[in-house]
């Protein structure tokens, strides 16, 4: 059905490890989206000219048959118990689909959904039967029926209005006649555009029961709105220590929920302590938590006493949206435990000490919970400060195929493949495709954008959440990942169905592994082309950032207390997106060592510096005439410049518009894709691998972690020996003026009040010619020996003889 045609085609002499390379590589796939499927015998299986409007064109459309059972009335009590516990069973060929049950009511309203995908359709009818739970098992549970004839359906065509359901007589089970009691049923043909489709029965997860029926569902998320809560600790005042004899060593601790936060000891041993330290904290809408603030007594090195605490709403906290200051307050202390043990006696306590706070909710900062390197939102927290959206982001995630089996089920392997996609503060979950390692999803989900400079980050993870009961601890079961997949909207063109298939790559600690492919179909469509130009002359965060920036630190705590409040969050949803899934989509782990990453960095830089290194290997060969053609035209070059200095930038601009237009033949054809080699995952040493997803603290054998440890002083020696290199030639560059070698500083300070006066006297392009043209001039001019200028240089002193 889906013909696929790679990107970079293998050739016949390609190694076996080419190949598997060959395989990690982004597919382009060719696809009919959004067009209405073959007729099935019938009007009401959109035969003839009957075609669906394409309300999702970036999927393949899929039918189904969705029947909404609504209600019953009149139901007759049965004989024997002379009651009625109904329930209905909608029965469509081998597939059934069943409703709650109700106790002892004539007249229930249950009001679900089922929906049968035609595909897997093998009949000509439908039956919907009314039974009686107390009556399982005999042949008289019926209390009566109603069928349908599939080629009678109707068909709904979004966004017309839902099909009413009507009331129909009950037959008996033997077709023998009308029986006493209604049903109220609607029946109908329609796509997953279909707004019963998210909260419907689908037939492919019949076995699915309890809350699993819940996690099958696809589903929107939103994140928390997420404030960053500044707290400036000023001072405090009239400190009483428990002990009298001593002077305290005061500090404040600060809660807000699981983050805690403390200020120095005040250097000054007073009852009156002073810190003015600012103490930030993420925050998330509604506020739930409390700010609970302490002030202790360094009493000991393991005992801290408290004195005074107090427990303060984030709702009394000003709301700031820019750079001004907000005023501080005063609040008193309560004396601990007071409050709580003579609450009765709290009116009577006529002294408190005092704290003194200026804290505020920063609403114009953008609280971090993505690497900045995967950011998918830049607005600020305030809704005030966001600018209008420049485009329109569409995601049709349509199939994945070769699927892993991820879990054993009754014997066999097997796979329940959703997938999660993450853009800005929006989130969506597919429906769950039970038991398949080819699962169609086509779904399509729409995001608005405000910075195309941003990423779009798709997760597929494998439900154990079905309430199958196959382990027996279900509640502690995490969903595994399947695979990730990442799209910049920059490397986008506007306007532009991209349809590709990618791999889905996961790294075990076997090494890298493919566990399938993601068909996905994504267009991103720019509003007003002149405003996303605008866009990249901003700054990539908001001007708060810029004017009160925080410390490295403070943004990797604020960032791992930013993902775990989203995580609780969703997870507190129904059904729960869970910690697992935010934290992979998130990137927990992104700050952990690596040996892998370190490598794979290290071998960024030598990437990128092979060009600088390659540009001065060309130069010297033009220097030493190994091409004399070429070192012919660079000298030609050279004097026209000095002729005409005013067309040196003219043509530095020329020879980087024309490289611009050379490289365009070589421009990607499809957004990129995970690197297994630039990841150094193809290559990585297990024990490395071992090492990356070991415990922190590790749980390994103390001759492993000395073996690591040995390993890792070796690398870093290498880090600081280039370190110090890079040192030393800075510093042999500062001594240059600075005295440490008096007679190199004193030829150099004669030099320049030569050069000075040579310069002074010549023109400008005669020294820049005489130059030029010696550093140009013919290898039988040149010596084997280093220059006079480099030889000094590299006598000058550095601070190295000053190190221990």
């Amino acid at each position: 059905m889906q013909h696929h045609r790679k990107v970079n085609s293998q050739q016949a002499h390609n190694t076996s490890s080419h190949e598997y390379q060959e395989d990690f590589e982004v597919k382009e796939t060719n696809l009919n989206l959004g067009e209405a499927a073959a007729a099935y015998g019938g009007r009401g299986w959109l035969s003839g000219g009957e075609r669906m409007a394409n309300t999702l064109d970036l999927v393949e459309q899929m039918y189904y048959l969705y029947v909404r059972v609504v209600k019953a009335k009149d139901l007759p009590p049965t004989a024997i118990t002379a009651s009625c516990d109904p329930y209905v069973e909608v029965k469509l060929g081998n597939y059934k689909g069943r409703t709650k049950h109700f106790e002892r009511k004539t007249n229930p309203e249950w009001n679900q959904v089922f929906a049968f995908s035609k595909e897997r359709i093998q009949s000509s009818s439908l039956e919907v039967f009314v039974k009686d739970k107390e009556m399982v098992g005999r042949d008289d549970n019926h209390l009566g029926r109603v069928v349908f004839d599939l080629n009678e359906i109707p068909t709904r065509v979004p966004p017309d209005s839902p099909l009413a359901p009507q009331w129909y007589r009950l037959e008996d089970r033997r077709g023998e006649g009308k029986t006493r009691g209604e049903i109220m049923v609607a029946v109908w043909m329609g796509t997953q555009a279909d707004e019963a489709f998210t909260d419907a029965w689908h037939a492919d997860a019949a076995f699915v029961y309890g809350e699993g029926v819940l996690n099958v569902r696809s589903k929107v998320y939103v994140s928390p709105k997420l404030w960053y809560l500044r707290v400036n600790v000023i001072e405090a005042q009239d400190i009483v220590p428990n002990d009298r004899s001593r002077l305290p060593e005061v500090f404040v601790k600060v809660q807000v929920g699981n983050q805690i936060l403390r200020t120095g000891i005040c250097p000054d041993r007073t009852a009156n302590p002073m810190w003015n330290e600012d103490l930030v904290f993420v925050a998330a809408e509604p506020f739930e938590e409390h700010l609970v603030l302490t002030v202790e007594d360094r009493v000991h090195s393991s005992k801290d006493d408290v004195l005074g605490r107090i427990s303060l709403p984030l709702t009394v906290f000003d709301k700031r949206l820019d750079h001004r200051p907000v005023n501080s307050r005063w609040f008193d202390l309560e004396k601990f435990g007071f409050g709580a043990l003579e609450g009765d006696r709290r009116k009577d306590l006529k002294f408190s000490s005092r704290v003194h706070l200026r804290a505020c909710l920063e609403g114009g900062y953008h609280v971090l919970d993505e690497s900045t390197l995967y950011i998918s939102d830049q607005r600020p927290t305030a809704k005030q400060l966001w600018k209008p959206p420049v485009g329109i982001l569409e995601v049709g995630i349509l199939s994945a195929q070769g699927l892993l089996p991820m879990k054993m089920k009754d014997g066999r392997g097997s796979t329940d493949a959703y997938c999660v996609a993450k853009y800005g503060q929006k989130w969506t979950r597919t429906r769950t495709i039970i038991d398949s390692f080819s699962p169609k999803w086509n779904e399509q989900y729409t995001w608005e954008v405000y910075d195309p400079c941003t990423v779009l980050t798709l997760g597929v993870f494998d439900n154990c959440h079905l309430g199958s009961g196959n382990k027996p601890d279900a509640s502690q079961q995490r969903d595994s990942r399947i695979g990730k997949v990442r799209i910049r909207l920059s490397a986008l063109d506007a306007h532009r169905v991209y349809t590709h298939s990618y791999p889905l790559l996961v790294l075990h600690p076997s090494g890298v592994k493919k566990t399938g492919e993601i068909q996905l179909a994504v267009r991103f469509t720019t509003l007003s082309l002149a405003h996303t130009i605008h866009i990249y002359g901003h700054p990539l965060l908001p001007k708060m950032h810029y004017i009160h920036p925080f410390t490295v630190n403070q943004v990797e705590n604020l960032r791992y207390q930013a993902m775990t409040i989203v995580a609780a969050r969703l997870g507190r949803a129904e059904p729960p997106l869970r910690k697992e899934v935010v934290e992979y989509m998130l990137d927990v782990d992104s700050h952990v060592w690596s040996m892998r990453r370190s490598k794979a960095n290290f071998f960024r830089i030598m990437s990128l510096l092979s060009g600088i290194i390659s540009t001065n290997r060309w130069f010297n060969d033009v220097c030493h005439w190994k091409n004399p053609t070429t070192s012919v035209l660079v000298h030609v070059l050279f004097l026209i410049l000095i002729c005409y200095p005013e067309l040196i930038l003219p043509t530095i601009f020329l020879y980087g518009f024309l490289i611009g237009l050379w490289n365009y033949r070589l421009r990607p054809r499809g957004p990129p894709h995970m690197d297994a080699k630039l990841s150094w995952a193809e290559a990585v040493n297990p024990d490395e691998l071992d090492e990356e997803f070991d415990t922190f603290p590790t749980s390994r054998e103390n001759d492993v972690v000395r073996m690591r440890y040995d390993r890792l002083r070796s690398v870093a020696g290498r880090i600081q020996t280039v370190a110090g290199d890079v040192a030393t030639q800075g510093e042999r560059l500062q001594s240059l003026l600075t005295w440490r070698d008096p007679r190199a500083t004193c030829l150099f300070v004669v030099f320049c009040l030569c050069a000075a006066v040579v310069m002074y006297v010549s023109p400008a392009r005669v020294v820049v010619l005489v130059g030029g043209l010696y550093y140009l001039r013919h290898p039988r001019f040149r010596s084997k020996l280093p220059s006079v200028p480099s030889n000094f240089f590299r006598r000058l002193t550095a601070r190295t003889d000053s190190m221990l």
